[in-house]
């Protein structure tokens, strides 16, 4: 038997740091395999994860709730032929839509009878989730509504009225759903692993989607009626704080404009499904992800010193190349020394780690601008 685990979160809420954890303390002696599905041109996390022996199938140019769930579908059956795993661990586009990617599983597990269904965890930084929810809730509620489990990422970052105020936010969407707040390196991954699994619903919501549909049969990809939560969610000015004082630490932005801080729209559409893209919302199926966030990826032979790669992380808070929402990359530092960055709005790390066989780097966000990333990166 082979049983299914989906790790869900937004562009940089830690979901390969959970992963990591998972695996090195919690599911060591399990044959493995992690299907990991990137937004973007430029995989990079799949480096991260080849030293814990674990089988990646990377598909970079689109996500699975998109264009690629016919591509992940195939995937999902060739592991289960070619590997026989004990566990596989799907990691979507931070973009993703977790109701697209559950739906696909169902797809797969009705002709696999060998798989079993695990939980559908997703991961929040406890920094950013009204923001998030403000900006992109068409996907950041998504997320967190077809949740099993909510694993908030950055607790220790946070007020304690922060923290308050988004575990409001994430209960308002998903009531049910067990919330871990406590920073990670007070629990173990065992602990981490059972409360993902306590809060276990993706099995309970492919029954009921299977239910729904006994006439047509079909699979209702973006029609989320059926879910039992509360869909009221396309106005997130509901949530009763003080917005003067909210996640614009960072953002170098005129802050009059509440919670657009980063988000690289024009403001005067935020009532169109508050997205800001710009598209026509008549249409019942939302948006895909492609329609609303891009991304820029090079492969560069260039050098970074540790100081450039900070005053570029830096900059990437101001506005000028877009809303950054994640980026991240492997570059040589000369001399056989290589960098390995992170970058999410208002936080960045830079550390040295192991060579790649060439520099590479990814920029993802919305309305990015690429002269000026390629001028900022000088490649």
């Amino acid at each position: 038997m082979t049983k299914v685990n989906v790790i869900s979160g937004f562009l940089g809420a830690g979901k390969t740091t959970l992963i990591k954890k998972l695996l090195d303390e919690a599911l060591k002696g399990e044959k493995i395999v992690l299907i990991e599905n990137e937004f973007g041109e430029i995989g990079i996390d799949g480096g991260f994860l080849k030293d814990a022996g674990v089988e990646i199938s990377e598909m970079n140019s689109g996500c699975i709730c998109c264009s690629l769930v016919g591509d992940f579908g195939r995937a999902l059956r060739e592991v289960m032929e070619r590997f026989h795993p004990d566990r596989i661990l799907i990691e979507p586009s931070g973009v993703g839509k977790l109701s697209d990617v559950i739906g696909a599983i169902r797809d797969v597990a009705a002709g696999e009878p060998e798989m079993v269904l695990g939980s559908a965890v997703t991961v929040a930084d406890a920094g950013k989730c009204r923001v998030y929810m403000k900006n992109f809730g068409e996907f950041y509620a998504n997320q967190v509504e077809h949740a099993g489990a909510i694993v908030l990422s950055r607790t220790q970052k946070v007020t304690p009225e922060k923290l308050e105020e988004a575990v409001a936010i994430l209960r308002e969407k998903n009531p049910a759903a067990p919330v871990v707040t406590t920073p990670w390196d007070q629990l173990t991954g065992g602990q981490l692993l059972s409360a993902m699994e306590e809060g276990n619903t993706l099995a309970a919501d492919l029954l009921a989607e299977e239910e729904i549909c006994p006439v047509c049969g079909g699979h209702h990809d973006h029609d989320h009626d059926h879910c039992g939560h509360d869909h009221e969610h396309h106005d997130h000015d509901h949530c009763g704080h003080d917005h003067e004082h909210h996640d614009h630490d960072h953002c170098g932005h005129d802050h009059e404009h509440h919670d657009h801080d980063h988000c690289g729209h024009d403001h005067e559409h935020h009532d169109h499904d508050h997205c800001g893209c710009g598209h026509d919302h008549h249409h019942h199926h939302g948006h895909h992800a492609d329609e609303v966030f891009a991304s820029w990826g090079v492969e560069t032979t260039h050098t970074f010193t540790a100081e450039r790669l900070e005053k570029i992380l830096t900059a990437l808070d101001g506005g000028e190349y877009g809303a950054v929402l994640r980026a991240k990359g492997i570059v040589s530092g000369g001399d056989g020394a290589w960098y390995h960055f992170d970058y999410v709005p208002g936080d960045h790390q830079v550390r040295t780690g192991p060579a790649d066989y060439t520099g590479r780097l990814c920029v993802i966000g919305s309305r990015l601008k690429e002269e000026g990333l390629k001028a900022l990166f000088e490649v």
